[in-house]
This record gives structure tokens, sequence and C-alpha cells, in this order.
């Protein structure tokens, strides 16, 4: 029997985790010959999550350079891949979600004229630049792939609307599969978290994005520092991104308060730990506001829109915005008040059942005349 050539390409942190568990399933069927790509956008984040799952790439293009913008991160990946395709010459190149990674890979799939495969695909803000880039690079490869794997029926409406070519298969997300690898045993790796005291209402905070830089981000923080100094009984933990523009502003609005404890980047298994332990979670990132309802944490949304409104709809997570006082009102609610948190935490999450990655590959079988289709996840 021909077996699948499926060569799957990601390159940050929050694509390799959604990734890992899909290309374990993969490569444990034997109707596929699975490749892995890494092009290290995130060199030091990234390894992390791949030593997590056990991952080990079949090749590292190592983009990774001090000082990268997104002009040099997209040309080095049209540079490198394209041989990497000639040489593996796969049947589909699957791409995950947003990133410059996956808009670079899949343009450069296209340009050989190999199928692409989108996982994650269809969320939408419907505003260009927000977020920033990642908003257009869906759009795009939206319309360079031929498999879309949408998590939500919302999602796979969204393409509709806009007339994708293709298959179009609903999936669920796989960062909810990568909660089985991850969320196991209490202990940390990160040597701080050993002394924290988690019979505290333990806040997780994390903030990175580029449409935040700036006033946003000084208005969050200022949130955050007035809030730790509200509740004195809370401890919030924020691991900070390697950006120095985030560390910056980091350090400028939220050191030296006793209630707020800056760490390093965490890996995939002690971040879920800590959401895990948490009391309620603070976040501006895309991948978090799946997991931590998956954990039964409520979510408020430190951005100004969401391509998730499915959570806000389910009521997993609220959408709080930038500015200070509303960020201030929301999250004292959840600190304040038992029913309102209670209502967040017990909702229902929208996002997955934990058999994404299954779907996905029986979805590339059916594309390829060896399976039934799967049948669309629903909540």
């Amino acid at each position: 029997m021909k077996k699948i050539k499926v060569m799957s390409v990601f390159g940050t942190r929050p694509e390799a985790i959604k990734m890992c568990p899909l290309a374990l399933e993969l490569a444990s069927r034997s109707e596929f010959d699975s490749t892995v790509c890494v092009t290290a956008q995130h060199r030091e984040m990234l390894d992390g999550v791949l030593s997590c799952f056990g991952v080990q790439p079949d090749f590292d293009l190592d983009i990774m350079e001090s000082g990268q913008t997104l002009s040099t991160i997209t040309t080095k990946i049209l540079t490198l891949i394209g041989p990497v395709i000639q040489k593996v010459r796969p049947d589909v190149l699957l791409v995950h979600g947003d990133t410059t990674t996956t808009f670079a890979s899949a343009l450069a799939a296209f340009y050989e004229r190999t199928a692409v495969g989108h996982v994650e695909a269809g969320l939408r803000t419907y505003d260009r630049y927000s977020p920033f880039p990642e908003e257009m690079n869906r759009c795009m490869v939206g319309r360079l792939a031929q498999y879309h794997f949408a998590p939500t029926a919302q999602n796979r409406r969204n393409l509709e609307r806009e007339a994708v070519t293709g298959q179009i298969f609903v999936t669920g997300n796989t960062v909810i599969d990568a909660m089985k690898y991850t969320v196991r045993g209490e202990k940390f790796d990160c040597e701080a978290l050993h002394h924290v005291d988690f019979s505290r209402r333990i806040i997780t905070m994390t903030c990175h994005r580029r449409e935040n830089y700036g006033a946003p981000m000084e208005s969050i923080f200022s949130a955050a520092a007035e809030l730790a100094r509200r509740f004195p009984d809370t401890l919030t933990i924020y691991p900070v991104h390697l950006s120095p523009t985030v560390r910056e502003c980091a350090a400028r609005f939220l050191t030296g308060i006793d209630n707020i404890m800056l760490i390093d980047p965490l890996d995939a298994m002690d971040m879920h730990r800590l959401m895990s332990r948490s009391y309620m979670v603070m976040t501006d990132s895309g991948g978090i506001q799946e997991e931590a309802p998956a954990l039964g944490k409520p979510v408020l949304v430190l951005r100004r829109e969401t391509e998730r409104p499915e959570a806000v709809e389910a009521g997993t997570v609220k959408l709080a915005g930038v500015g200070r006082d509303n960020i201030l009102a929301l999250a004292s609610g959840l600190l304040t008040d038992e029913a309102q948190y209670s209502a967040m935490a017990h909702a229902v999450n929208p996002y997955g059942d934990g058999h994404a990655c299954e779907r996905i590959a029986q979805a590339l079988l059916h594309a390829f005349g060896m399976a039934d289709a799967p049948e669309d996840f629903a909540v």
C-alpha cells in the first residue's frame, strides 16, 4: 500500500504545542510517511516544546537571528524550505494557524505545486491589523490551502463565506489533544515555581502580542499592578515573553510588587500545570483562550477583539480589552463574586474533546480515497 507522505511544518512555541500531538498521531499510523520540519522562528521556546513531546525534527531550518523582522523571517523560510520540499516531495504539507512560518511555508508549497493542509483554519477577527500579522497570515493561507481543518462550526462558516476552495473538516482543536501529554504530575521543572504557595489564589498572566506594544501594554500592566495591591491575598505569576519590548515594559510596571512574580517563559508542561493550579487566567494569547477553559479556569482576554468568539458565547472567557479600568472591574468581579466565577469555571469548553488529531488523520485518508470522512466535531 502506498503511504501518504505528509510534511508538518512549524516554528513557534504555540504552533509546536498544537502540531506535536498531530505529528505523533501521524507517525503512529502505518498509512502515513510522516516528516517534521521546523523553522525555529522561536528557537529556545520551540526546543522546549519539542522536548516535552519527544518529537525529533527531520529538518531544522534554524532561522532565528537577533533583530529578526517579519520580512527577514519570510524571506529566509522561502529560501530554505523550498529545497526541503523538493527533497521530500510530500503529498501534502501541513501548517498551523497564523504565524509567519505558516504563511511563508504555505506559499513555498504553492510554488512547488504541493497541496497545503491548514490546521486551525477559519479563525477571523476581520481586522487585517489585529492581531498583526496573524489575521492576514491566516486569511492568505486560507486561499493557498486545499484542506482546511477547522476547529469549530463557526470557523467552517467563516471559510464558506469566503468561498475558499478545497475540503473543509470540523475537527476540534489539537491543543486539547496536547493536554493529554502535558498535564501530567504536579512537580514543576521550573525551579522558581517549587516555592510557590498554591493555597493562595494564583492568577496566571501572559501578555506579548505586537498590537499591545506601547500604550495598551502599559495599561494592561498598570491594571495588573493595581489588582495585586487591591487583593494582597492573590499571587500573579507572569512568565515574561523574551521580547525585549515586553521585558522592559514588565520591569517598569511590575517589579517590586510583593505578590507579582515575574519568571522566564515556561515550557508547555509547566505552563499547563501552572494554569491547572491557578484560580484564573489573564492573557492576550490565542491558544490559552482554548487551553485554560479545558482546565476549568476563567479567562480574561487582554485584547480588543478575539478570533475565538465561541469561548465568549460559551461563557468560558470574557473580553476585557486593554483599558485599565475595565480589566480591573472584570478581574475584581471574578475575585469577589463566587457565582460569577463558578459560571465561567463550569461553562462547556467549545474547542475540542481530545480527538482532533484522529479526525485530521482520518480526513487526510479520506482526501486520498482511503477512508470515509470523519464526523464533524460538535459541542
